[in-house]
């Protein structure tokens, strides 16, 4: 499992005064840092090797700005070129929102999936957690 803290921004409240729906895309994709350096310890853009085909969010309860959130990442299903990343986001010990998101170890030039090396599915089979 990763972790990864959070400091919400005073602009990721909405009229309603808590965090808007918005922030989470970019917090779960920020917290999936960890398994973009397996791929690619570089981080380059001119040779990424990850494209999202889906990503789901399911809010559970009210967050707010002034308080961190705590967000746990760990990997689900691995199949042959994708990958499933299981996320939840956590403020004061309640979970806020819960996230799913399938990326695929991607060639930007052919355009087409790549089998995930035995490697990289190693260190992802290693973060595979049986609570999903």
């Amino acid at each position: 499992m990763f972790d990864f803290q959070i400091e919400p921004r005073f602009s990721d409240t909405d009229g309603l005064g808590h965090i808007g729906n918005t922030a989470y895309p970019t917090w779960f994709e920020h917290a999936r840092m960890p398994i973009f350096e397996i791929f690619h310890p570089s981080l380059e853009f001119a040779s990424w090797p990850l494209i999202v085909a889906r990503v789901a969010i399911d809010y559970k309860a009210q967050c707010y700005w002034g308080r961190p959130v705590d967000i746990q990442t760990t990997i689900g299903h691995v199949g042959t070129s994708s990958f499933q990343v299981l996320q939840s986001a956590y403020q004061s010990g309640v979970e806020v929102a819960r996230s799913e998101a399938v990326l695929i170890h991607f060639d930007y030039t052919s355009e087409k999936a790549m089998p995930i090396p035995d490697q990289i599915r190693e260190q992802l089979e290693a973060a595979i957690t049986e609570e999903q």
